[in-house]
């Protein structure tokens, strides 16, 4: 628990060394409701940001990272998590002249994501190899904002690895996230 604050107390700390906002792109902090999480959104250049977002999430399996045991049935875990992600906004030009909504960074974005899930605290059915575990690929994917709610979509292949050699591909991973825009600035 204390790592978990201390992760957060520094991504809130991350925050204030940001770059200057643009006039397209702001920084933003939300609240996400599925797979709960913190997540800051901060502007690198007029049309890309990166995103941390530290919380508690439930997971799957990967073949190469649990131990080979034959189960059937539901498998998952819930562990702390830490999602960094480089976002390319590509479209706000055309959504801006069809009068779409571009409060909080909405637009469709490609980039990059890092998921780095710790040690679990439940699982059903997983036998983990290793306590760190690694995601990291491509993703395409699209951000919108309805008032204050956020949701966002992506999806991309992974490269998959944990710190004891591990490792795997897996051709595609998807991602929902549901949750609050609390502010931006």
């Amino acid at each position: 628990m204390r790592k978990l604050f201390l992760l957060i107390s520094l991504t809130i700390s991350l925050t204030s060394f940001g770059q200057e906002t643009t006039d397209e792109l702001s920084k933003v902090f939300r609240i996400n409701a599925l797979n709960p999480g913190l997540e800051f959104e901060l502007p690198i250049s007029k049309k890309s940001t990166i995103a941390i977002n530290p919380g508690i999430g439930i997971h799957g399996s990967y073949m190469h990272l649990e131990y080979d045991y034959l189960v059937s049935g539901v498998t998952y875990y819930i562990s702390p998590f830490l999602d960094l992600s480089y976002k390319k906004i590509y479209n706000r030009t055309k959504r801006q002249s069809k009068g779409k909504n571009l409060n909080y960074n909405s637009g469709n974005y490609w980039g990059i994501r890092l998921l780095t899930n710790f040690k679990e605290i439940e699982s059903k059915n997983i036998y983990r190899i290793d306590d760190i575990s690694f995601d990291f690929g491509p993703t395409w994917g699209i951000q919108r904002a309805y008032g204050k709610m956020h949701l966002l979509f992506d999806m991309g292949p992974v490269y998959y690895f944990d710190t004891k050699g591990n490792s795997g591909f897996f051709p595609i991973m998807l991602q929902l996230n549901l949750g609050f825009n609390a502010k931006k600035w």
